[in-house]
């Protein structure tokens, strides 16, 4: 069966530079993996996925068995709107090792579709700014979600 022109197989992101860039973009946090999307005004160009394992995760051994489960992942995702010209990173967390594969792909599914409904803005986070809108806090200084009472 051959495949569609229109939906492009992905690239790899693969330079740290590309890697930092799709950070300031947007965030998508599942239980096995954070999905980080950016667009890059490219839009005829194909999609791009990187993925990440930090060492917090565990020894190089566990770190490769993640990366090539998500990558697997990916590779079985066949028809799922990665968007042309974005850039996507999966930054794997610990339960990516021992999760049922089934559990894994369904995850990556539903978070890329998330990314093409949706566009949200990361909040700015700097010394000055709160993630907590203000008409949220109390005069005490913490958020009601926060306060123990």
């Amino acid at each position: 069966m051959a495949q569609d022109d229109t939906i492009k197989k992905p690239g790899r992101l693969k330079i740290r530079p590309d890697f930092l860039a799709v950070q300031k973009g947007t965030r998508l946090r599942g239980p096995y993996f954070l999905l980080e999307m950016l667009d890059r005004g490219k839009p005829g160009e194909a999609p791009r996925i990187g993925f990440t394992v930090t060492r917090k995760q565990g020894n190089a051994v566990e770190r490769n068995r993640m990366r090539r489960r998500l990558k697997e992942a990916v590779r079985l995702m066949t028809g799922v709107p990665f968007k042309p010209g974005h850039d996507y990173v999966i930054v794997a967390r610990r339960d990516t090792l021992t999760a049922p594969f089934d559990r894994l792909v369904r995850a990556l599914r539903e978070r890329v579709g998330e990314s093409v409904d949706r566009k949200r803005p990361r909040p700015i986070r700097d010394g000055h700014t709160s993630a907590v809108p203000d008409n949220t806090r109390t005069p005490g200084g913490t958020s009601p979600a926060i306060r123990n009472e």
